[in-house]
């Protein structure tokens, strides 16, 4: 694997999703850089400049299965981009991942095989997901 990489993943080790798309980009031959997120979360101007270059609304980087999305009241539509980036950083695990900046983009990961759109290096061999699900034959062709 290359030692140097210009792939970022901010990643939570806890999920399967976050875990299938860090083992897609070594299946391509990058070590990326891993930012574990909860405990180094994004500054503002980073997190901005994420959601800016996903070209994603705000509300949709948030995930809605965590207990802060409930006790904040998130689901109401009042809430502001701003806030929402507030609450984001307050309470990272709010930030829905995995997030992959590559050269060819920045995209959240969900499924894990969204990250196969911005990979600058081919699949270097077959590939299953954690669950079983073939994703990547023999020959590195992707099969979904």
């Amino acid at each position: 694997m290359q030692a140097a990489s210009v792939i970022r993943i901010f990643h939570n080790p806890d999920c399967g999703t976050s875990r299938n798309t860090l083992a897609l980009i070594r299946n391509s031959g990058v070590e990326p850089d891993i930012i574990h997120y909860l405990q180094t979360p994004p500054s503002r101007p980073e997190l901005l400049t994420l959601i800016a270059a996903m070209g994603i609304p705000t509300r949709v980087l948030l995930r809605t299965n965590v207990a802060p999305f409930e006790a904040l009241g998130l689901a109401n539509d009042r809430f502001s981009d701003d806030e929402l980036v507030d609450f984001m950083l307050a309470h990272p695990i709010l930030i829905n991942r995995p997030i992959v900046v590559t050269p060819l983009g920045t995209r959240l990961c969900r499924p894990s095989e969204l990250v196969l759109d911005i990979l600058p290096n081919a699949q270097q061999g077959a590939f299953s997901k954690e669950d079983g699900d073939a994703v990547i034959d023999i020959k590195g062709k992707r099969l979904t």
